[in-house]
């Protein structure tokens, strides 16, 4: 054999591993959620596993995954919630209870959690037991972007990742993808931009059988593209009219692909 070409494979052979094996990013990587010093963050551990054994009980059709947007689905607006010592600006109940739970959807957010905590929700016991969902509707991403400005291409694949995790544990399930909502006053606001660009990724996921995409972050937004405190007060969270209209946006999807 030809000694360069000899040489030339023993190069690839060498440096192909590497290549095959690349290591996913953060975002996509099973993570349970850690403080400064690495040790387990309480109040996640507590609520995944409040979420998994609830979850792990069935009785629902639909299941709600996400961050804290999807957590204050369960919030009083105005009240108190979870020990807290004031009343809060954000949270959907009253709408989740009029609009949703009629169609047996289930609530399953953890606030401040990125793609890497909710795929390993999904990868350590949320579709066990008797949870069966027939749709799976989920919109996270957002604090991979607030809490570390991930590169889109991160994002996606992280949400990629969660989708196929579920897809390998419920085969049957349909997987409605949302993307990820606007943030921030005004079109140009950093984060909003990074958020934009993930969406245009996460989309490509759909393949129109089982994994759905729709982008309704258009419902929160005036003409000219800017976020009112009128809707979401922190330009991150939703109030009981932000709810509003992400259950008006999202109601009839969910009716046509489950055949209501």
């Amino acid at each position: 054999m030809n000694k360069k070409l000899a040489s030339l494979l023993l190069s690839f052979a060498l440096f192909a591993p590497a290549f095959a094996f690349a290591s996913p990013p953060v975002a996509a990587t099973p993570q349970i959620k850690t403080d400064k010093d690495g040790k387990p963050v309480k109040s996640f551990v507590e609520r995944a596993e409040m979420l998994k054994k609830r979850a792990q009980k069935g009785g629902f059709d639909i299941l709600f995954l996400g961050d804290s947007i999807t957590h204050q689905w369960e919030w009083v607006c105005g009240e108190t919630n979870e020990g807290r010592k004031t009343p809060s600006k954000t949270g959907g109940k009253a709408v989740w209870d009029a609009k949703l739970a009629p169609l047996g959807a289930e609530p399953s957010g953890i606030g401040g959690d990125r793609t890497e905590h909710l795929l390993w929700r999904v990868e350590n016991g949320l579709f066990d037991g008797k949870s069966d969902p027939k749709l799976v509707v989920m919109m996270i991403g957002t604090n991979n972007t607030g809490a570390r400005m991930d590169p889109p291409a991160d994002i996606a694949a992280g949400v990629d990742a969660i989708v196929k995790a579920i897809q390998q544990r419920k085969p049957a399930a349909k997987v409605l993808i949302l993307g990820i909502f606007p943030r921030g006053e005004k079109p140009d606001d950093p984060k909003r931009v990074n958020n934009t660009k993930a969406n245009v990724l996460i989309a490509k996921l759909a393949d129109g059988k089982k994994v759905f995409y729709k982008d309704i972050g258009g419902v929160f937004l005036t003409k000219d593209g800017v976020l009112s405190r009128d809707i979401m007060p922190d330009l991150l969270h939703l109030n009981t009219e932000g709810y509003t209209r992400w259950a008006d946006a999202v109601v009839p999807e969910i009716k046509k692909l489950l055949g209501k």
